[in-house]
């Protein structure tokens, strides 16, 4: 899931300030989430997919070594299960009977094909937590080939309904964001407002791929590799779509869409790769957004009360907007909600919800080499004992380990080609 630079379409970039949101301190031994992936099994094809399909299912045995390293190394709140798909491995249920007895939060990641309601109560039953549903128009899904992101929402509606009756767990949604979907992203935003009483969570992830061949090499250790035999697909897509693009298309529709929280690049620190942002209001209109201190606050208080940092709240935390306003002292997001508030008085007895939006840009090439990944990932997985990038497993998988990207001498400038040079001979 690499990046390189391609002109850009007629999109408006928003100006995003670091330093005017929160960081979300997660880091790699402390972290809200884990990516535990016990199948390379899936039964759709989506474009884009960064796994290979292989019917290749891991033993209980090899998952609980997985939940040792884990336990080991990194301090979580949430464990999120995932693959290929979940619901593919014939153990799913005690995979996530697993997670939960050792006190962590099971998240199911799946596509939901093969999902059930009396499967899904079993997981319920086993200590499942909340879904995430990955859902876009570029999975090839039997019966919903050729239809548009907006008429998939009848689908995502399907199964934010099945887990509202099955009840008490969270439900949340994803979809990758390319070039021809972008358009899409303020339905979709709206569509998850209507539904803002058993939605919880919208996730827009960025499209990525291969960074341009003709401008970089691969290297392991110091042999050249072909990156061809790894599954990160070339579409012709643009690849370069970051998270204030996606913001300022959100604003197209919504003005005052307002991000609070941020994760940033291990080389760029004022890049979003993570950027979050918590909505207030009804399934009619959205009265105002949580601020960086609250998110803050959030977090803090969470890792004094557990020892972790929060992953996913309870369903039960959505129905809190309005409680949320007493808060409004501490927070200039809510002190501007409780003023629209009080402008309707009739709000002040109704049930206002909590609603997170989410962008996610993967792994991005700077023009030196330089390989802009999330900081302290909260995507790490595990590989041969140790923690790794799930979005860039398959390196690991062909290589043995990750590859490093070189700049090749005629895409830098002179000053930089001879080095270049030099060192390419040295290998």
């Amino acid at each position: 899931m690499f990046h390189h630079k391609r002109e850009k379409t007629d999109t408006v970039t928003v100006a995003l300030d670091h330093r005017e949101l929160y960081r979300l301190p997660w880091t790699l031994p402390d972290n809200a989430i884990a990516w535990l992936e016990p199948t390379m099994k899936c039964n759709l094809a989506c474009e884009g997919c960064y796994r290979a399909n292989v019917n290749q299912h891991k033993s209980l045995d090899e998952v609980a070594r997985d939940l040792d390293v884990f336990a080991r190394y990194r301090k979580t709140d949430g464990i999120s299960i995932a693959g290929g798909d979940p619901l593919t491995h014939p153990q799913v249920v005690d995979i996530v009977r697993m997670v939960a007895e050792r006190g962590w939060k099971p998240i199911l990641n799946t596509n939901g094909l093969a999902l059930t309601e009396d499967l899904l109560l079993d997981l319920k039953r086993a200590g499942l937590f909340g879904l995430t549903f990955h859902i876009d128009s570029k999975q090839h899904r039997p019966k919903w080939k050729g239809k548009t992101e907006q008429e998939h929402n009848a689908l995502r509606l399907h199964f934010a309904e099945m887990v509202a009756r099955v009840g008490g767990l969270t439900c949340s949604f994803n979809a990758t964001v390319y070039q021809d979907t972008l358009d899409a992203i303020p339905d979709l935003v709206a569509w998850a407002q209507e539904h803002i009483d058993i939605v919880h969570v919208m996730v827009f992830i960025c499209y990525r791929e291969p960074a341009e061949p003709k401008q970089f090499d691969y290297y392991v250790g110091g042999t050249r590799v072909d990156m061809a035999p790894l599954t990160y697909a070339e579409t012709g897509q643009r690849i370069d779509i970051s998270a204030p693009d996606v913001v300022a298309k959100i604003r197209e529709r919504i003005p005052d869409f307002a991000p609070a929280a941020y994760l940033n690049g291990t080389e760029k620190p004022d890049s979003f790769k993570w950027l979050l942002s918590v909505r207030l209001g009804t399934s009619k209109r959205i009265y105002g957004y949580l601020g960086r201190k609250m998110v803050e606050l959030a977090q803090v208080w969470h890792h004094l009360w557990t020892g972790r940092y929060l992953a996913y709240a309870a369903p039960a935390v959505s129905r809190w907007g309005r409680s949320m306003l007493l808060l409004w002292p501490f927070d200039a997001g809510l002190r501007r909600t409780l003023l629209r508030a009080l402008r309707s008085p009739s709000l002040l007895f109704r049930r206002l919800y909590l609603q997170s939006i989410m962008i996610i840009s993967p792994v991005d090439v700077l023009a030196d080499g330089r390989q802009n990944m999330c900081d302290g990932c909260p995507d790490m997985t595990v590989w041969d004992g140790r923690l790794a990038w799930s979005c860039r497993l398959e390196e690991c998988i062909h290589f043995g380990q990750f590859a490093r990207t070189v700049p090749k001498a005629q895409a830098l400038p002179e000053a930089a080609k001879a080095e270049v040079v030099a060192l390419q001979r040295a290998r």
